[in-house]
């Protein structure tokens, strides 16, 4: 999914003027005519989310700079770029004074235009990552922090968001790297305890003697080496979240002593004499399948029901691909930064070749991949060629010019020129073969006839949609049809089906 972009003007023309060159950089467009409706868009629940705006300051009602104090208000950080038929400098003045990211003149032009788009979406990307390195840091961290438009993830959100104001047991499943324990910070700091402490354990990485003195503390001289009291982790996250990462990897004697304290809300140090009362938050996670587990005998059946109230499964990334170019602006804004290199984008290509990988390593590994490019990166904009390691993967099949090509509605993203990120996805599936059955290929103006009746067919019969689509003229169109003998177009006429 491509970056979202709201355009706010009291003007048709000029509305749909920046409307058409918004969509030639590549990115999705919200459209409306004036500064309440703005508003509306940008605060209503149910709304899509805005990654930028682009505000006519003078307009009747709520003007541009009227528009620039409520976002103020409502605490929003989308970056706002400014535009005016009146370019003094005082409007200038006033509306970065606003909180606007950037300025431009009307008529703008569509470089002018992507560039102030591509500064300001970078700009926030890099915003947002140092807030959410410094909400992880200290244990603020929300769902607003977690970089998602996917509809996979709708459901797990709005489960997740139920239960962050209550104390019952989550256990979130998935796949190694997916962000299992962003989701639990989350979960923390969208609750009443947000403001105690968030304690994670990583029960895997525990040696199995130490598992209880480690969860559970230990008495000075309870057993060789202890040289000192530990009030163990479960006392340190008194009265907050204790997060229990891998906790399928716990051994059964370790789970025994865990039920009991899950149970009386109490647990007893190793050599202690008396149990110490705990109120703790228990959030779990597992990339196992917990169940299996349990029926392997590795885990408990009873303490499986006792942190298994409320499962979250968090998708894995070639299940979410529309997030793949959101991830990728924010992680390049930060190792960017990080690594004080001028770098202000990623092809198409190597977009395209990114957003149809499988990611066996999810989220981590996009991530640790776009670390290395900028690094390893001798330019500017990072190409396919700086992403070695995948590009040695196989090519997706759209890439072959001897196989059909397949168009996936969230995997092949389409190719845009320049240094844009965000890149709107193809709409619908379909293929296209490109060989005769004798294995020649196909004369241009066959595969051109049925794209063109590919998109007649998606659009259901709307014929000015279909031209936009197509970046062809409604006469270029019809006439193609009735060059190609389509019956039943709506010919010259005009007419749409519906």
């Amino acid at each position: 999914m491509a970056a979202s972009i709201l355009i706010a003007d009291d003007d048709a023309v000029a509305r749909r003027l920046v409307e058409n060159m918004v969509q030639k950089c590549g990115y999705e467009t919200v459209v409306v005519d004036s500064g309440d409706a703005a508003i509306a868009a940008l605060t209503a629940p149910d709304a899509p989310a805005i990654d930028a705006v682009i505000l006519d300051l003078v307009m009747p009602g709520l003007d541009g700079m009227g528009v620039l104090a409520k976002i103020r208000e409502a605490g929003l950080s989308v970056p706002v770029i400014v535009q005016t038929a009146h370019g003094g400098i005082d409007n200038v003045i006033s509306a970065m004074r606003a909180g606007a990211a950037d300025f431009v003149v009307k008529p703008v032009g569509v470089e002018r235009l992507q560039v102030s788009l591509r500064n300001a979406l970078n700009a926030s990307a890099l915003k947002g990552e140092l807030q959410r390195i410094r909400h992880s840091r200290e244990g603020r961290l929300t769902f607003s922090d977690i970089i998602t438009r996917a509809e996979a993830m709708a459901p797990v959100m709005r489960a997740a968001q139920k239960a962050a104001n209550s104390a019952i047991p989550v256990l979130i499943e998935g796949d190694s790297g997916v962000g299992k324990e962003m989701f639990a910070r989350a979960i923390h700091g969208s609750g009443e305890r947000k403001t105690k402490p968030f304690v994670a354990v990583n029960c895997g990485a525990i040696p199995d003697n130490l598992v209880e003195s480690i969860l559970f503390g230990h008495e000075k001289g309870a057993f060789t080496g202890a040289t000192e009291r530990h009030m163990g982790k479960f006392v340190e996250a008194h009265g907050g979240t204790l997060f229990l990462d891998e906790v399928s990897e716990l051994p059964l004697t370790a789970q025994v002593k865990l039920l009991r304290a899950l149970q009386e809300g109490a647990v007893e140090a190793v050599g202690g004499r008396k149990p110490v009362k705990v109120d703790v938050r228990i959030v779990s996670a597992t990339n196992r399948k917990l169940l299996e587990r349990v029926k392997q005998g590795h885990f408990r059946e009873d303490l499986f029901y006792r942190l298994h109230v409320l499962p979250l499964t968090i998708p894995s990334l070639r299940a979410r691909r529309e997030d793949i170019p959101h991830l990728l602006r924010h992680f390049l804004a930060r190792f960017a930064a990080e690594e004080n290199r001028q770098i202000t984008g990623i092809s198409g290509e190597a977009m395209a070749h990114l957003a149809q990988l499988d990611w066996p390593g999810n989220i981590r590994q996009l991530e640790n991949a776009v670390y290395r490019a900028v690094v390893m990166s001798d330019g500017d904009q990072l190409g396919l060629n700086d992403f070695p390691l995948l590009a040695s993967q196989p090519q997706p099949i759209n890439e072959i010019p001897t196989a059909p090509l397949m168009l996936e509605p969230t995997a092949t993203p389409s190719v845009v020129s320049g240094n844009e990120i965000p890149i709107a996805p193809l709409p619908a599936a379909g293929t296209l073969a490109m060989l005769t059955p004798t294995g020649d290929v196909r004369p241009l103006d066959d595969m051109e006839n049925e794209i063109i009746r590919f998109a007649i067919s998606h659009y259901r019969g709307q014929m000015s949609e279909v031209a936009r689509r197509l970046k062809i003229g409604r006469s270029t169109l019809y006439r193609k049809l009735d060059e190609a003998g389509v019956p039943g177009h709506g010919g010259k006429s005009g007419e749409e089906t519906h």
